[in-house]
């Protein structure tokens, strides 16, 4: 695939991986639009747009798209990135009522990203949506009961959205990260830290992967 002059819109855009692939996008020639619910956008680099938009939320989701719409005409990739994780506890210790918060953003921000950009899609008959979901979302990890929870389920609509629009000229790619060294640990860094992967690492094999002719529709990316 051809990037140059592709529409981007990446949730979660604003730092860590989403940040850096905002950043991959750019240097080969796409327009990049990237949300973040706090809307801190000081360190963008020229060229990407930053929308202020909460990926829990329906209708700021719906807002960022028209936005993206009357700008460029067009939506040719959707990245769902957003995401947010539970330090690594037993299922007795977990902050069960942390993890509808898990729930809300890791599936419904994948599902109403997925969902907009879709619609827009249909119209133009042609489309990517890219979920950035985890190895958590394709095996059962021990203490991230939660977490792993939120990850299958969002591996789940996903592969059953590529069905849903199999034979379209619209492409539902799912990608699984290894653990990497963002912000996604500030509140509390696994022991391993150190050994997680740099999210240009991973920046890289999504959008060289975009790249191919063919891009592979399930994407595993693990530790070097």
């Amino acid at each position: 695939m051809d990037l140059k002059n592709k529409v981007v819109v990446i949730t979660g855009g604003s730092k860590g991986l989403g940040k850096v692939l905002a950043l991959c996008f750019l240097k080969n020639g796409s327009k990049v639009v990237v949300c973040s619910r706090e809307g801190e956008f000081k360190n963008l680099k020229n060229g990407i747009i930053g929308v202020k938009a909460d990926v829990t939320k329906e209708n700021e989701i719906e807002a960022l798209a028209k936005k993206v719409i009357n700008d460029f005409g067009k939506i040719d990739i959707w990245v769902n990135n957003a995401g947010i994780w539970l330090p690594h506890k037993p299922i007795e210790e977990t902050d069960w009522k942390r993890a509808h918060d898990l729930m809300e953003v890791n599936l419904f921000g994948t599902v109403y990203g997925s969902k907009i950009a879709l619609a827009q899609m249909r119209k133009q008959n042609f489309g990517l949506i890219v979920n950035i979901i985890s190895t958590s979302g394709l095996n059962g990890k021990i203490n991230e009961t939660a977490y792993c929870a939120s990850k299958f389920a969002a591996t789940g609509f996903t592969q059953s959205l590529a069905k849903e629009v199999d034979g379209k000229k619209i492409k539902v790619l799912g990608v699984y990260p290894g653990g990497m060294q963002t912000n996604l640990f500030d509140e509390s860094k696994p022991k391993n830290y150190i050994e997680l992967m740099d999210p240009n690492f991973v920046a890289e094999k999504i959008v060289n992967n975009l790249l191919e002719k063919k891009p592979v529709e399930e994407l595993i990316i693990k530790r070097r």
